[in-house]
């Protein structure tokens, strides 16, 4: 897989979010000028009373304000995309609303609600005959379930949904999925195949001219040379350069991201006081847009940052005790290994409720998210 470069890596990537009267709008736009020009935009198409350009027009400023970090107007504006999609009767631009808010469930950590929305999108979209917002909606089943750690149930579709990418020549989804196989691998110790994956994942997105998929995979590609090479200045190199991409779009979580990475190579490399002023700097931008998954994996750095630096034994466990029940109320697998991995590296566990041997995984995906996965069916994208 790794190397492979079809033509998806030659197209410029599109941002198919950005629809009728803003369907110009590049994908490296700025958001804060998206959401501007959107809400101008749909303000003038409920004076048209064009229902169906303010449901494109609201897209729009939901998915401008989600990224932005503003969480509650990115909620409103789905929403309303998606009555004013409803009363045109136009299914197309329902799904797309549905997957905005599926979207926007899941980076709240509301799981089942996610799948459910996803679900949604992906069926209507496939009523409506729009193969994109069926494409992206399956996507969001499929990250969704990776970001819960359940990776069995979602490898095969992120291979399905790469496979469709380079035969459509979308670069955009191409870049998805080569990074989200690429952090399953990451998380695995499987650290040579993610690599490759992110660097074909950042060499596509450099050519299809998608800044957001580019700062995605150097950061990828900055944790693998941190944990498996111990490249500290080439991972903080990357990281700065995905930083400025970050900041050029106004990428509110994905620069949270990148400042909680930062967190982890300089932790990795012994210089922990740095490590804490990343962590915490990281988790209060990830509590002003309300999400808790860089909420919690912030906390976590932040924990073993404390302790190294002398903190009392017993205050890290029990912050590790209540970092890990949060963590299996959301239904983060993965995150919640790590903080068991982190009381036995600290020496503060094992932790209360944490068995020694923990014996086989129980299936951390909701009934809501077993169902939508069983469901989605990539071949229906051809």
């Amino acid at each position: 897989m790794a190397g492979q470069v079809c033509d998806a890596g030659r197209a410029k990537a599109s941002a198919p979010e950005y629809q009728g009267v803003l369907g110009s709008l590049s994908v490296n736009a700025p958001l804060a000028d998206v959401l501007a020009r959107g809400v101008e935009e749909l303000r003038a198409a409920e004076r048209a009373g064009d229902r169906q350009e303010a449901a494109r027009c609201g897209l729009a400023v939901a998915e401008a304000c989600r990224r932005l970090g503003r969480i509650e107007e990115a909620d409103r504006a789905w929403k309303a995309s998606y009555r004013a999609a409803r009363s045109a009767g136009h299914e197309g631009a329902m799904a797309w609303a549905l997957w905005s808010g599926g979207t926007l469930a899941r980076q709240r950590g509301s799981f089942p609600l996610a799948y459910r929305l996803l679900r949604l999108a992906a069926e209507m979209g496939e009523r409506g005959g729009d193969v994109v917002v069926r494409g992206y909606s399956l996507a969001g089943l499929a990250e969704t379930g990776r970001i819960q750690g359940d990776y069995a149930a979602v490898g095969r579709l992120h291979e399905q949904l790469l496979a469709e990418a380079r035969r459509r020549g979308e670069a955009r989804h191409t870049v998805w999925a080569l990074e989200g196989i690429a952090q399953m691998h990451r998380n695995t110790g499987a650290y040579g195949e993610a690599l490759a994956l992110f660097e074909e994942a950042a060499e596509t997105a450099s050519r299809a001219e998608d800044r957001r998929g580019w700062a995605w995979a150097l950061r990828g590609i900055a944790d693998v040379v941190s944990a498996r090479d111990g490249d500290v200045e080439r991972a903080l190199s990357l990281l700065s350069q995905a930083e400025e991409a970050c900041r050029e779009i106004r990428l509110s979580s994905a620069l949270a991201y990148n400042h909680k990475m930062r967190g982890n190579v300089l932790y990795r490399a012994g210089r922990y006081e740095e490590a804490r002023e990343l962590y915490a700097r990281a988790l209060d931008e990830f509590r002003e847009m309300e999400e808790p998954r860089g909420t919690a994996l912030s906390r976590l750095g932040l924990v073993k940052s404390r302790a190294r630096l002398g903190r009392d034994a017993t205050q890290s466990a029990a912050e590790l005790a209540e970092l890990r029940s949060m963590l299996e109320r959301i239904g983060l697998r993965h995150a919640r290994d790590m903080v068991e991995k982190a009381a036995a590296e600290l020496g503060v566990g094992p932790l209360p409720g944490q068995a020694a041997d923990a014996g086989p995984e129980e299936p951390v995906l909701p009934a809501a998210g077993v169902e939508a996965l069983r469901a989605a069916d990539a071949e229906g994208l051809r």
